[in-house]
């Protein structure tokens, strides 16, 4: 699955929490929501500086402009982000509250890296076919 397939499979599937997804599909997701972040800092970086007198200590609108672009940002991404988490569990043959497993301190957000890194379980599971499968190819319309 190519880089831009995955955003655009993920954004299809914004609050979809069924089906399987791929280990492709989740790391180029999390790719495109690393280059968002860095471009939102480049933009919402300056006006939250400039937004903040060093003299008096008095934050300004232009602070809370780029707080709330950054907001904004988080907030388009939290479903999206979840329902992907949670094909990808499912791509392993476990149940969508393991995504709660992140929430341990600690070693909850270990537990959860690990488990997007690993390999989904082959062939058909409870949640659906195997992402990866390939379709049979079609044979030719015969005249």
């Amino acid at each position: 699955m190519s880089f831009g397939t995955a955003v655009k499979t993920v954004f299809s599937k914004y609050a979809t929490f069924s089906g399987r997804a791929r280990r492709s599909e989740y790391w180029f997701w999390a790719l495109f929501q690393v280059i968002v972040y860095v471009v939102v800092s480049f933009i919402a970086g300056p006006m939250m500086a400039a937004g903040i007198d060093l003299q008096t200590g008095e934050i300004g609108g232009s602070y809370f402009g780029g707080t709330a672009l950054f907001a904004l940002v988080g907030l388009a991404f939290l479903l999206p982000n979840l329902a992907v988490v949670v094909r990808r569990l499912h791509d392993q043959d476990k149940p969508g509250p393991f995504i709660f497993l992140g929430l341990i301190p600690g070693v909850g957000g270990i537990i959860i890296l690990v488990l997007m890194l690993l390999e989904g379980t082959r062939g058909p599971n409870q949640f659906g076919p195997d992402p990866k499968a390939v379709a049979p190819a079609q044979a030719p319309a015969q005249v």
